[in-house]
């Protein structure tokens, strides 16, 4: 975090303070149970809490200034230091846009730069953020989110990881209205942005498919005319961005759509038998194509390594280098095709952080391609946030299950249980199919009915919770085959993240 003393911190925020002006955060959190020596803690409001009722156990772990609502009194009733404002939130953003201003206008004045990197879209951000982080990592000080920090809390604590060191900011933007990638966009000022694609997460709160584009493209209108707009022309709602941005396009397609401009292609794409995507990358220009062999799983990542080679070469890294990073690459977050080996032989493939039916497709796919030879199962909950396009959504994916041939399908939780009904009526009963209340249910079925060699997808919308059941049957295996009990088995210290 760049220095800022508390008076500053006021100034920008137009909030009160009653604390020593002179005082200098090191760090901003919003859990007081991360306080460190030098901390500002931002008293937000939440869902299940209210910050404020937790500023004196921040102080106690070593806070050292507040960002309040109100005043707030330690037990002998005096006011805690701290800068009080209207909105925590907002004062967290403004704070935000000051930082990433005073470590551009530095950098400036070195005769050196900073690089902001914006990064949306309905499915795989997180992914694209990941591997354009590895990339630039290796060409200068580079700062990106941690998970999915992409909203109006997560941007900021970003951005407050940068310094006047930092040559790249890669910022994930996530939205859940019409307005919200503009607020972000406004707040960090992206030179390179990247839209992946537009799907229907969300559709519910964003009031239809056709103002989730109008929100994605909001980052395209918000950059420079010397920066560069990175879009999948493969998305036709994307690929009608271009006109929405006064930077440079540069497309990227994986082989569906024919190059428009400048465009950064995937040629002769195969998936290997372990499912990992590698292709011929193309750059503009005519220079020799470079290869790429991902180690992540499944196809779809082929639009994400698409998207962060894209957003390197935007910022100047050479194709060799982005080709080698891509190639050594593996997923650095949890919970997207992350594999476990079992002792007893059972595969897991825990891809629970999120679902919308484009996602959940995708892991489908790679489920049947994957299980060549073997049970297949798909362990599957709810996709939340789809509006009245829910029923027909879920139903749709049960459809798609059966004509895959997945050998299993188990259901979890009533918001997911058109799945379950479209299944049977596609043509899937009996023992092939099962619908449980809760995720314990679940977990009683598979540990049951688990046998050495199955493969096992565990998908749904990050509020399902379906990840845990991943990790729980993941570190819970049967008897060993060869007659070891599970504590004579060992740890799973196999677990390979792709």
């Amino acid at each position: 975090m760049i220095a800022l003393t508390a008076a500053e911190i006021a100034h920008i925020t137009n909030g009160q303070l009653t604390a020593d002006p002179g005082i200098v955060p090191t760090s901003v959190i919003t859990d007081s149970r991360e306080a460190t020596a030098g901390s500002l803690y931002v008293a937000k409001p939440g869902e299940h809490a209210d910050g404020h009722s937790f500023v004196g156990a921040a102080f106690d772990g070593g806070a050292v200034l507040a960002l309040t609502e109100r005043i707030v009194e330690d037990v002998d009733g005096r006011p805690f230091p701290a800068v009080v404002v209207q909105d925590a939130v907002l004062a967290m953003g403004a704070i935000a846009a000051e930082a990433v201003r005073r470590i551009r206008a530095d950098r400036e004045a070195r005769g050196e730069a900073l690089t902001v990197i914006g990064i949306t879209g309905s499915a795989g951000k997180t992914t694209t953020k990941d591997l354009l982080a590895g990339i630039l990592s290796a060409e200068g000080k580079t700062v990106a989110p941690k998970g999915s920090f992409n909203g109006e809390i997560g941007v900021p604590l970003t951005v407050f990881q940068a310094d006047l060191d930092t040559r790249f900011l890669v910022i994930e933007m996530g939205a859940t209205g019409i307005g919200h990638i503009r607020y972000l966009a406004d707040m960090v000022e992206p030179e390179i942005g990247v839209v992946l694609g537009v799907g229907t997460a969300h559709a519910g709160e964003f009031g239809g498919i056709e103002n989730i584009a109008l929100t994605k493209g909001e980052l395209l209108e918000k950059l420079p005319a010397e920066g560069t707009a990175i879009i999948n022309i493969d998305d036709a709602r994307v690929a009608a961005m271009r006109s929405r941005s006064s930077a440079p396009v540069l497309g990227f397609t994986a082989g569906n759509a024919a190059p428009v401009g400048r465009t950064v292609e995937a040629r002769n794409v195969v998936v290997d038998d372990a499912g990992h995507p590698g292709f011929d990358l193309v750059f503009p220009g005519g220079a020799p194509a470079v290869h790429v062999q991902s180690k992540l799983i499944g196809s779809h990542h082929v639009t994400n390594l698409l998207a962060a080679a894209g957003a390197a070469w935007a910022a100047g890294v050479p194709a060799e280098r982005i080709a080698a990073s891509l190639s050594t690459q593996q997923a650095a977050s949890r919970w997207r095709m992350e594999r476990t080996e079992r002792p007893d032989g059972v595969t897991i493939i825990n891809d629970a952080y999120n679902a919308n039916p484009e996602s959940m497709r995708a892991a489908l796919r790679t489920l049947a391609d994957l299980g060549q030879g073997r049970r297949t199962w798909a362990v599957l909950g709810a996709m939340l946030e789809l509006g009245e396009d829910s029923i027909r959504e879920h139903a749709a994916v049960g459809t798609q299950i059966v004509r895959l041939n997945i050998d299993r399908l188990v259901v979890v939780g009533r918001e997911a249980r058109p799945l379950y009904i479209s299944a049977i009526q596609e043509g899937s009963w009996g023992s092939e199919c099962s619908f449980t209340e809760t995720a314990e249910e679940a977990y009683e079925l598979l540990q049951a009915e688990l046998r050495p060699g199955d493969l096992v997808l565990f998908k749904s919308s990050n509020g399902v919770g379906l990840r845990h059941l991943g990790d729980r049957i993941a570190l819970h295996p049967l008897a060993d085959p060869r007659g070891l009990s599970n504590a004579e088995a060992g740890s799973n210290e196999g677990n390979e993240l792709l």
